[in-house]
């Protein structure tokens, strides 16, 4: 399974995270803000961190 962690801090809540994902694992609120609402659908891709211009998202492979 898939960690992905999203800095807030850094996101300027464009939403090219949710846009390149393949497998549609983040949903945005009501605010823009993304979330990986379905974390066990990560394919570990990476595209959303390798395209977030903030460098807001880090996936990560989640110890069992």
């Amino acid at each position: 399974m898939k960690k992905i962690e999203i800095n807030y801090k850094w996101c300027k809540k464009c939403g090219i995270c949710a846009a390149f994902c393949p497998k549609n694992v983040f949903d945005r609120d009501e605010d823009g803000k993304p979330s990986a609402a379905r974390p066990g659908d990560c394919i570990g891709c990476r595209l959303c961190e390798m395209r977030c211009p903030d460098f807001a998202v880090t996936v990560t492979e989640e110890e069992a």
